[in-house]
């Protein structure tokens, strides 16, 4: 056996250590879906300007990525983003959906929604914090 930092890691390695974590979990509490998950704006050219990127396990909706193109903002696309995902959400039968964000991001935005605040880590990045927020739909 050897361990080795690999330095420049791809899909492949991802996948071999994800499907061992899967197989244990699985194993824990049941299989559960597992499917990514996205909403997209685009422009009139067909263009990608904002959107969500999420993934759906354990009954959960995760939301990793939620950006608007900056020309958007204050236009209510985020909003409606959310609304997408919570419609999506409930459809998959999840029992909430959770997420990240940065001091310097919009944890006041997703307060608005209805998330409560359930973690923070000082000093991520240095001087700023992590919060992670939730909302039960069920």
């Amino acid at each position: 056996m050897t361990i080795e930092v690999v330095a420049a890691p791809g899909e492949g390695e991802r996948e071999a250590i994800l499907r061992i974590l899967s197989a244990h979990n699985d194993a824990a509490v049941g299989p559960t879906e597992r499917r990514q998950v996205a909403i997209v704006v685009r422009d009139d050219a067909g263009t990608i300007t904002g959107g969500l990127w999420g993934k759906i396990g354990y009954r959960w909706l995760f939301v990793e990525f939620l950006a608007v193109s900056p020309a958007l903002k204050g236009q209510g696309i985020g909003r409606d983003l959310m609304q997408r995902a919570e419609e999506l959400a409930r459809a998959a039968d999840c029992i909430g959906i959770w997420l990240d964000t940065f001091s310097f991001q919009a944890r006041g935005f997703y307060e608005k929604l209805g998330f409560g605040h359930f973690g923070t880590i000082d000093d991520f990045p240095p001087g700023h914090a992590r919060f992670f927020l939730s909302k039960r739909i069920d």
